[in-house]
């Protein structure tokens, strides 16, 4: 956890420190059994819950917040709902250890030392969580555990720490599997000596696979490098852990890191898809926000009561993946203890995607009266003939929990509700006909069905027929058309449409309205000749680290703190940096014929591990691929024919090794149309 990111590698070469781990049990590359395989603490039988402070607070932190912290857990609910760590991060430490060689809470960030604060968060029902490192310094360079692995582990026993967060900063490892099991396990023989009962939270990255050892050592692994609070972020942590649910087991959890929620970096959408998903993979939930400032819209994601129980389900089985597209929507399904299916329609995607699978592939025995489906978000209880389906909106999820019940008739139907035709592009002053349609998914008719659509303030929308049926029979589609009109002067750009459908069903008090959405886009198609990519608004663009940056690198998180592009040594003025994973698209209308760039690493991060591929995709199909590039292999010429395409995606993937230091540019970026 660097201060800038902990995502880049701290290994480094140096001599194997071998620990309490004899030489008959290090094999180089090979994950024999360490002296902690018999781990069997009692501890974290499901994921913790709680918070910690580094996403909001960085090195900013003391007693005072994790006293108030403590405080609001209690006062607001979240220790009701399960909250129960309140884990301190980096930075709580002085610079240099005591004369016997301990460690020393820093005086004016702790005046009651770590001692103090735990019998203070003791005190309010809660546990207490701390922060140490594998190698001689922390990620923020404060000293480290390795060799001090028994005097630590002690400390923070007689502190009263309940939970350790061990990272892999500074730790002088020569990269082999040996050196990764001697760290880790002499911390976790040292906690289990001490005779105090401690999680233990390893935070290797992800980088040695730990999914595959670190369940005989510890309670929980990160499976990648730190997230932040960006979609591209998101989005790319998910797709690495979602495939790791066979490794999950209680007691023993993926970890895909600390949750955003409340950050301000994403939208209410994707922090509820961030939400939905980390309890669906079993993820601790860990809040990272500064909770005594956080909005209604916050507390009601970091309370859903109903979306927790999945996370905490008795049972601790990892969601898996049950169906995925092309087009970016997933659907992930988990089993619960008492024979419920949980469902998550997942739309990774920048547009409204329609996803839909049945109660019978999510693993429910067929049913003559259908199925209980309950809305997680909605708090509403529906009833489906079997198919489960919903019009997701981008970044969205929409979170269902599924059951057979005898009883689900008296429920109201599922309706699956959208807008088809978004796929149009409208250019300002001008207009286009977009479709509503609303789905009866359940066995008995929708009554009174009505539905409505609205547009952005200022343009004009009227509906072309009916806008309702007295009666929409359970299989059957209501479409409703509507004209919209964008003002002249309207700038480019993603808008939403919303709305509602309104019904009741056949029982007493059934009355429903369920939201509808869609999105339009506005664009102005390129000018004719050629222009640089650079010049041109974009229609979307998605980045795994910092925002696409016009005309300099990446850099890091921050907009506008890249430098100039620089492929093997040629510096550009022209191009996108970009970090993968990344997609970038442009709105062509048909008129353009061919892009091209100079595609690499950028020189700020040369001779590092990253590894990019760049594609070039014309109404999404493949058009250009530039094979897996290096950060020593500079600049590679890429073209791409693209004619008649309506909209081009500029899209750099990780080159299959994770996404560490993959800084991209599209250097010179240029689009030719007519």
């Amino acid at each position: 956890m660097p201060i800038t990111r902990r995502i880049l590698s701290c290994v480094t070469a140096g001599a194997l420190w071998a620990g309490g781990l004899g030489v008959a049990a290090i094999t180089a590359g090979v994950a024999t059994a360490p002296s902690a395989a018999a781990l069997d603490n009692g501890l974290a039988l499901t994921p913790p819950m709680g918070f910690n402070d580094w996403n909001s607070f960085g090195c900013n932190v003391n007693e005072q917040l994790i006293k108030d912290t403590a405080d609001y857990f209690v006062s607001s609910g979240l220790k009701d709902a399960g909250y129960t760590y309140v884990n301190i991060d980096d930075c709580w430490m002085t610079h240099t250890r005591d004369a016997d060689g301990r460690l020393v809470p820093d005086p004016v960030k702790f005046p009651d030392g770590i001692k103090g604060t735990a019998d203070y968060v003791h005190s309010k029902g809660l546990k207490l969580g701390i922060y140490e490192d594998a190698g001689t310094a922390t990620c923020a360079g404060y000293p480290g555990s390795l060799g001090h692995e028994a005097a630590d582990a002690q400390s923070f026993a007689d502190w009263g720490v309940d939970y350790l967060k061990y990272d892999n900063c500074n730790n002088k490892s020569d990269g082999t599997m040996a050196d990764f099991l001697s760290r880790y396990t002499a911390m976790g023989d040292a906690l289990k000596a001490t005779g105090r009962p401690i999680v233990y939270s390893l935070c290797e990255w992800g980088q040695l696979q730990p999914w595959e050892w670190a369940g005989d050592i510890g309670n929980l692994w990160r499976t990648t490098g730190d997230i932040s609070d960006n979609w591209g972020s998101l989005k790319s942590i998910t797709d690495a852990n979602l495939p790791l649910s066979s490794y999950a087991r209680a007691g023993a959890w993926n970890d895909p890191d600390m949750l955003e929620v409340g950050n301000g970096g994403m939208t209410d959408t994707e922090y509820r898809t961030h939400f939905s998903l980390w309890s669906m993979m079993n993820a601790p939930l860990l809040i990272g926000t500064d909770l005594r400032k956080a909005t209604p819209a916050t507390m009601d994601i970091l309370l859903n009561k109903e979306v927790i129980a999945l996370d905490q389900d008795p049972l601790g089985k990892q969601a898996s993946v049950l169906a995925s597209t092309d087009s970016g929507t997933k659907v992930v399904v988990k089993q619960l203890a008492n024979g419920d299916r949980a469902v998550a329609l997942y739309n990774e995607s920048d547009q409204p995607q329609h996803i839909s699978t049945t109660a019978e592939a999510a693993g429910l025995p067929a049913s003559a009266t259908g199925y209980k489906v309950r809305d997680l978000w909605q708090h509403r209880d529906y009833q489906s003939s079997g198919t489960l389906a919903a019009t997701v909106p981008a970044h969205g999820t929409v979170l269902l929990r599924v059951s057979r019940d005898v009883h689900a008739l008296v429920n109201p139907a599922l309706v699956d509700a959208g807008v088809s035709g978004t796929s149009v592009h409208i250019q300002p002053g001008k207009g286009a006909d977009v479709t509503a349609y609303a789905t009866d998914l359940g066995t008995l008719p929708s009554l009174q069905v009505s539905v409505k659509l609205d547009a952005p303030d200022g343009w004009t929308i009227r509906p072309k027929g009916p806008t309702g049926t007295p009666a929409l029979t359970g299989g059957s589609t209501l479409n409703t058309t509507w004209h919209i009109d964008v003002p002249e002067g309207t700038p480019t750009g993603t808008y939403a449409l919303s709305g509602t459908v309104t019904y009741r069903g056949a029982g007493k008090d059934s009355a429903v309205s369920v939201p509808l959405g869609g999105q339009i886009s506005v664009a102005v198609p390129p000018p004719a000749g050629t222009s640089y990519l650079s010049d041109l608004p974009w229609e979307s663009a998605s980045n795994g680290w910092g925002p696409v940056e016009r005309d300099t690198s990446n850099g890091e998180a921050k907009a506008g703190d890249g430098h100039p592009i620089t492929l093997g040594g040629t510096v550009y003025a022209k191009g996108l940096g970009v970090h993968a994973p990344s997609d970038v698209a442009f709105y062509t209308a048909g008129a353009c014929t061919s892009v091209t760039a100079t595609v690499g690493i950028d020189d700020e991060k040369k001779n590092s591990k990253g590894s990019v591929e760049f594609l070039v995709l014309a109404d999404g199909k493949q058009v250009a691929d530039s094979g897996v590039v290096t950060s020593t292999t500079g600049g590679h010429p890429l073209s791409a024919d693209v004619t008649g395409a309506q909209v081009v995606h500029l899209v750099v993937t990780d080159g299959g090794d994770g996404n560490d230091s993959d800084h991209a540019d599209w250097a010179d970026a240029q689009i030719t149309c007519s």
